[in-house]
């Protein structure tokens, strides 16, 4: 397993390798209009109307539409989605920690599973989080 602080997403992504995936957070109607979901339209293949999964060199997950119960069940997606694909480098940006307002306690830990999964990186602050738990 590569060392954690291999493992940090950068906190400005302004662009991919052909692997990489930038991973972000959305609405499920896939309006992509601010934050990183902006960011994933104009540059990293989003297209509108497509709220959650792989499009372009974007993964999308939607954190505007309830809690962190409903947030889950799209992060699991996710992971199991990463799993799989080996392939792909996945660069996760702190999803839900901007415009739908979560905070990072509130999200990181969603992302546990993904501690063991050399082909995601995540937020230094979800690290923090995660290693505490």
């Amino acid at each position: 397993m590569k060392e954690l602080n291999n493992r940090i997403s950068p906190d400005i992504i302004t662009e991919l390798k052909s692997n990489e995936i930038f991973v972000f957070g959305s609405n499920l109607a896939g309006r992509h209009n601010g934050g990183a979901a902006r960011t994933a339209f104009k540059k990293f293949g989003a297209k509108r109307g497509q709220g959650i999964g792989l499009q372009g060199q974007s993964y999308a997950i939607p954190t505007m539409h309830g809690g962190v119960t409903e947030i889950k069940p799209y992060i699991d997606e996710f992971v199991s989605f990463a799993k799989i694909h080996v392939e792909y480098t996945f660069l996760v940006t702190r999803i839900g920690c901007g415009i739908a307002g979560f905070s990072d306690s509130e999200i990181a830990p969603l992302f546990a599973n993904c501690k063991d999964m050399e082909n995601v990186f995540l937020p230094k602050s979800f690290w923090n989080i995660i290693n505490q738990v």
